[in-house]
């Protein structure tokens, strides 16, 4: 038995059990999928028939290094090895009668899902406008994972669009059963279903699967463990895995109460802790350490490692947001000096909306990197949609904008329309937007030339909030209540900041020369596919992966912790574990920063540094507190406007001499000389001055 060789006494002890149920409580970087595939080698080794090994695990990504690594321990195994999801199809497949189902079912996708509900909603008389049909498909799905019942349903589901959606999920359901299909979630609700129904049924697949194995356990919600359970009562022979420290779903319906209740579940249960970390220095467990143990709820794994000290955790507060991202280039700059690679590094923030300025500053600087779980920012489809807004605003005559946007939210305007749309402008000579002359898409016009007119009178950030406004974009995402529209959401607000950063600067509020400031940033082109790119992405994206290096970027409160977890129940703690999670997924070298003033959704922020910073013990941390005069927004600023009239000659930081065109309220108009023209600034902005 040489895989035995290679494992530690802990490890060695959880690989070697055989009968009864076992909690593995495999602390981050302990060698969790090294201890599952080897139990399962051991079983079969033992005299186990492989066929009565079931292994699920969440990911097909997984699942399928669990497969290979056993095939390498041993050969022709059958053990099933596999998602939730696909071991849900397997029993459906093999019991479709007994669940009222064909032999030729199909299996829905999320687009089907949402064109059935929007079918349900117009028979049932109801607004898409008014209620998103995605809200719906995420209370199904709920309902679904839940495995609530009729009477359930009426006692939780209390508002009027609660109460809607349930409306719609009882015809949603009759409509599936009707058309012999299945969607995602009746993979798992209808096995459990079928064991509860059916004794007999039960009986076989306990019979079949007497040894089961789960991976991550900490991340089963209520389906997934009823499941679990069910196959587990007769033989009891259940082995799972997990870290309650690392249980960072819980706004998927995930309950980290599972592993904690491990032990109630099954009274003789043993329980074996994995707390040698092979990933990183002991400096950094000490510090994720440090930071855990403040949480009440959780087991307790006190992580350490035998690689070494390693160098102090880095702290570096900075001005604001955008020398943050400064720093953190000029940081990763030296570390490259030094011998690093760029995919040995990456950057993890809180929100998808705070990637832009380290792409910026990435991309200044030549410095290839990828994002992962989400879009560049401005390849970001919604970020797209904004930008072509406001190139049609500025241009009428942009057909490739007007198109990507006349539609956009859906107005009831379709291809056959755009086309006939096309096909006038290209006859008459003339742009789409020229030969539009009746019906919603003449709304859509007005809606632009209405934008175009008060785009002359008001900033770019207020621009930016009409255009969310008028056009619906902001409505349809804030209407939708799901993770995603609150993300697409938060994306658009950050655009604010692009806004608010470039009239700090210039004091311009000239719509086309802020386009092309940002079309100089957004070219993509710029941004080239590398093999050795430095790694962008939030907290949650980060879990199962590992770095050399690792920058926590926002650690301020409201941030990091989200300003969301303060309301809710719990919601600290699972911030907490986020952020052990962050941490633990460095190797050799751990930054923290943050910022006294960010900006961020087009807002200044003055966050207080987060809480988990102060929960570190001191003796791990190098600090770096910039102390280097900033100029604030407000600086640039005087408290009132300045008097301008027509003839005035003067000064500006960037565009030189200039006389005075035209003077508004708020807004003063400057012709320059023929390379610049005539720009708008705003009249109390101190980098214009009255000259001579």
């Amino acid at each position: 038995m040489e895989y035995l060789d290679n494992l530690n006494k802990e490890q060695k002890e959880a690989v070697m059990h055989i009968d009864g149920p076992c909690l593995v409580v495999a602390g981050a970087g302990s060698g969790k999928t090294k201890v599952l595939t080897t139990r399962i080698a051991h079983l079969i080794n033992q005299g186990i028939y492989s066929s009565h090994i079931l292994a699920i695990t969440f990911t097909n990504k997984a699942a399928k290094e669990m497969k290979e690594r056993v095939g390498k321990l041993v050969s022709n195994s059958y053990a099933f090895v596999g998602t939730f999801h696909s071991f849900g199809l397997r029993i459906i497949k093999e019991n479709y009668a007994e669940m009222g189902l064909s032999k030729n079912f199909t299996i829905i996708d999320s687009d089907d899902v949402i064109t059935i509900i929007k079918k349900i909603m117009k028979e049932l008389g109801m607004n898409p406008k008014e209620i998103a049909p995605s809200y719906i498909r995420n209370r199904i799905s709920f309902i679904k994972n839940e495995m609530l019942n009729e009477n359930e349903i009426t006692r939780y589901f209390l508002s009027d669009v609660e109460k809607k959606a349930a409306e719609v999920y009882f015809a949603y359901e009759k409509t599936l059963r009707k058309n012999n299909v299945i969607d995602f979630d009746d993979l798992l609700k209808l096995p459990v279903e079928l064991f509860l129904k059916n004794k007999d049924i039960l009986n076989l697949y306990q019979e079949k699967y007497q040894y089961i194995l789960v991976d991550e356990y900490q991340d089963t919600n209520e389906v997934q463990y009823k499941l679990i359970k069910l196959l587990a009562g007769k033989y009891r022979n259940i082995f799972v895995v997990g870290d309650q420290n690392q249980a960072i779903y819980g706004f998927r319906q995930a309950n980290y109460k599972n592993i904690l209740n491990f032990e109630k579940d099954y009274a003789d249960a043993k329980v074996i802790v994995l707390n040698q970390n092979y990933r990183s220095t002991t400096t950094i467990l000490n510090v994720a350490n440090s930071v855990i143990k403040n949480n009440i709820e959780r087991k307790e794994v006190n992580l350490f490692s035998e690689l070494g000290e390693g160098v102090k955790v880095k702290y570096l507060r900075s001005n604001d947001g955008l020398q943050e991202a400064n720093i953190v280039v000029n940081e990763i700059k030296d570390l490259l000096e030094s011998g690093y690679r760029k995919r040995d590094i990456a950057i993890f923030y809180r929100t998808n909306a705070q990637s832009r300025v380290y792409e910026e500053a990435l991309l200044k600087n030549s410095l290839a990197y990828k994002v992962v779980g989400s879009f560049y920012f401005y390849k970001r489809k919604e970020i797209k949609d904004l930008i072509s807004y406001l190139k049609l605003i500025a241009n009428h005559d942009d057909d490739v904008s007007l198109e990507r946007v006349i539609n956009e939210p859906k107005r009831g305007i379709g291809l056959k329309t755009i086309e006939g749309i096309n096909g006038k402008a290209t006859r008459e000579n003339t742009s789409m937007f020229e030969a539009i002359t009746s019906g919603k898409e003449l709304e859509f016009k007005k809606m632009i030339e209405e934008l175009t007119k008060a785009s002359l009178d008001v900033s770019l950030t207020e621009l930016i909030d009409l255009v969310l406004d008028k056009s619906g974009m902001k409505d349809e995402l804030t209407k939708m209540h799901t993770l995603e529209a609150d993300i697409r959401l938060e994306n658009l607000m950050e655009f604010r900041s692009i806004t608010e950063n470039y009239q700090n600067i210039t004091g311009s509020v000239n719509l086309q020369d802020f386009l092309d400031e940002v079309s100089l940033i957004a070219d993509v082109t710029e941004h080239r596919e590398d093999d050795d790119e430095i790694t962008l992405m939030t907290f949650h994206s980060a879990k199962g992966l590992e770095f050399k290096v690792v920058f926590m970027v926002g650690m301020e409160e409201g941030i990091m912790p989200h300003i969301n977890s303060f309301d809710e129940e719990n919601g600290i703690e699972e911030e907490r574990r986020l952020c052990y999670v962050g941490i633990t997924r460095a190797k050799e070298r751990l930054y923290i920063t943050n910022a006294k003033l960010r900006m961020l959704y087009g807002k200044d922020m003055l966050n207080p540094p987060s809480r988990f910073i102060g929960e570190i013990d001191p003796k791990y941390i190098e600090s770096n507190v910039m102390e280097e005069k900033k100029v604030l927004p407000d600086e640039l600023y005087n408290d009132t406007n300045e008097e301008y009239k027509s003839g005035d000659i003067v000064n500006h930081l960037t565009f030189g001499r200039g006389v005075v065109v035209a003077v508004e309220e708020r807004f003063v108009s400057v012709a320059f000389n023929k390379r610049y023209g005539v720009k708008k600034f705003l009249k109390n902005y101190k980098g214009l001055k009255k000259g001579k």
